[in-house]
């Protein structure tokens, strides 16, 4: 799937405002990272630093750590998340390798899949007309699906599945789809990872972000295909509210 991130003109506007001032000591991937940083915060997502690949291990140092350049560096990346450009631009040129998380469920989710699941997925919805918002490879197994939050939603008595919810801590239980909502985080684009692996767009953050549910039934019925699993009813979820 060809990167589309730039390619309409609709939401070029406002990303464009953020892509200004350069330094001019930086390299041209320094500049592309810090341009595609600055585009996502543009676009709403809140960022936080995160570790990166160092050798074969993670840039903390943590001795068999669990995710790999995956996770924030500071405990309080919760708070400390933020879209002014100011701070990211003092980040990304002050920690030139560090890979950037957005937290999930205070702009968006995250509806985050399998590889073969999510590319059979996003074409399927693409030809049905539908709506889809920005979309990343992670890796060469995992491709996540951005949208609108349902994680603090103005009406409290508003559900969502709750039997896929997925925080950090949990992702292992949750081999298909994960739903990364109030207290998660993923990745978000130029990201490296162990291996010479990539987190990277497939369709920019100029996307408007789309409601989770237009996405859902889709993305369950291919992460069933995928596993060789009935598929499942959505209505018949336990839902929270």
């Amino acid at each position: 799937m060809g990167a589309e991130f730039g390619s309409r003109s609709g939401g070029q506007g406002r990303i464009s405002q953020w892509l200004r001032r350069r330094p001019k000591d930086t390299t041209a991937d320094d500049r592309a990272r810090e341009d595609l940083l600055l585009a996502a915060a543009g676009a709403g997502l809140p960022l936080a630093p995160a570790a990166y690949p160092s050798a074969y291990r993670c840039s903390c140092d943590r001795i068999g750590c669990p995710t790999p350049a995956r996770h924030p560096v500071s405990f309080a990346w919760q708070t400390q998340s933020t879209t002014d450009r100011g701070q990211i631009e003092r980040w990304a040129r002050h920690q030139p390798q560090a890979n950037f998380i957005t937290a999930t469920g205070m702009v968006h989710d995250v509806l985050d899949v399998p590889m073969d699941a999510g590319r059979e997925a996003l074409r399927r919805l693409l030809e049905a007309g539908i709506d889809v918002g920005p979309v990343a490879e992670s890796g060469d197994d995992r491709m996540l699906f951005y949208t609108a939050t349902r994680g603090t939603p103005e009406d409290e008595d508003e559900w969502w599945p709750c039997e896929l919810d997925c925080h950090p801590e949990t992702m292992d239980e949750h081999p298909g789809l994960r739903w990364h909502c109030r207290g998660s985080y993923v990745l978000v684009p130029p990201a490296k990872l162990p291996g010479d692996q990539h987190v990277r767009w497939v369709r920019g953050p100029e996307h408007p972000l789309p409601d989770p549910l237009t996405l859902l039934e889709t993305l369950t019925d291919e992460c069933a295909r995928v596993a060789g699993e009935p598929q499942q009813d959505i209505a018949a979820w336990p839902l929270r509210g």
